[in-house]
């Protein structure tokens, strides 16, 4: 069972007034992360620290972050397996999802470090003769990243890296539904040697999440606010972001068609379908959706399909390597088991 901290100034806590909560694995039911529930305290603690490290920081060399930024790459592929112990744990996630998470987040600290060389200004044209006028960019200040768990690594690292390449300071808000991998970047990131207060990382119960978040995005030092998740929560955020004119960048859920014509290699097609469609469970937000096929080839490919997503393997994650994990939790199980009870058909001629 994993135990997490707050990270806050750089130093681990719990939460104020000592509440916890869990995160129970998908498949078995049982408990494997207990996690401090922070609360307005924690996160108002969390966002003073961010300010508080912002100054120094943004006036920090940009080979210095680059340095830093690169040092936490290597240390991010480093700890591979124990971001596939946890994404498996906690999310039911494949190894091979999780290799390829820790692999893309690495390029992602890579690429946030030759940025940071490169962020810029411009010269402006000026109507005064002998003037000169110019264009800077400076850091904003507190950055909040609220990151989603279907790719934990990948996507709380984007949260992250390149607010930090541009000398801006970060709290990472974690997912309830993966504390334990979010909470693994904050601690990889400390060891890299971002001084104290740069990343601060705090885990949320989901009952005190609005409270927790409003408190964020009220606080003056917070100027930006990115977000990944579903279009409900997004919504949701960005009104209160609306509310405080603090900017936010919100990416939500999106619906994936996949147009397959009569004149299409079938096989190529239905591989195409398989991994779009099931790679994570499907829990990516670029996943297949829905399959357009022309007629004329429709009953072919759907019973190639059929065919190839039964020969999938299936199991825990945790006890071998599968293609296919768990869905995340049973909500999950209950909403795709409605549709097998639904009167109108899910395959459809038009």
């Amino acid at each position: 069972m994993f135990e997490t901290s707050l990270l806050i100034g750089s130093e681990p806590s719990s939460a104020a007034d000592g509440r916890t909560f869990t995160r129970a694995n998908p498949v078995s039911g049982e408990v494997v992360t207990v996690s401090p529930a922070a609360g307005v305290e924690d996160a108002v603690r969390a966002v003073e620290a961010a300010a508080a490290a912002f100054e120094s920081w943004a006036a920090t060399t940009p080979s210095t972050r680059r340095m830093l930024l690169l040092k936490a790459a290597d240390l991010l592929e480093a700890g591979s397996d124990r971001f596939v112990e946890r994404m498996a744990a906690e999310c039911g996630a494949t190894a091979g999802w999780g290799h390829f998470n820790v692999h893309l987040a690495a390029g992602i600290l890579r690429e946030a470090a030759g940025l940071t060389t490169s962020v810029g200004g411009q010269v402006i044209p000026s109507d005064i003769p002998g003037s000169l006028s110019m264009g800077i960019r400076q850091p904003a200040g507190v950055v909040v990243g609220m990151a989603p768990w279907n790719a934990p690594v990948i996507l709380s690292t984007r949260a992250v890296a390149f607010p930090l390449a541009a000398g801006n300071t970060v709290v990472l808000k974690c997912s309830e539904l993966s504390p334990a991998t979010h909470a693994l970047l904050g601690e990889i990131l400390q060891e890299a040697g971002f001084p104290a207060g740069v990343v601060n990382v705090i885990t949320v119960a989901p009952e005190d999440a609005a409270d927790v978040t409003e408190a964020m995005v009220a606080h003056p030092a917070v100027r930006r606010l990115n977000f990944t998740g579903s279009t409900r929560v997004g919504r949701i955020i960005g009104e209160v972001c609306a509310r405080h004119l603090v900017p936010a960048v919100l990416e939500l859920g999106g619906k994936n068609p996949l147009l397959v014509l009569d004149d299409a290699d079938i096989d190529a097609a239905v591989a195409g379908a398989t991994f779009g469609g099931f790679v994570n469970q499907g829990h990516v937000c670029m996943s297949t959706d829905k399959i357009i096929v022309d007629e004329s080839i429709a009953d072919e490919f759907v019973a190639k399909l059929v065919a190839r997503v039964e020969s999938l393997p299936v199991g825990d994650p945790r006890e071998g390597d599968v293609v296919l994990g768990s869905v995340i939790g049973q909500s999950t199980v209950d909403h795709i088991g409605a549709w097998s009870t639904t009167p109108s058909p899910r395959v459809r001629r038009c």
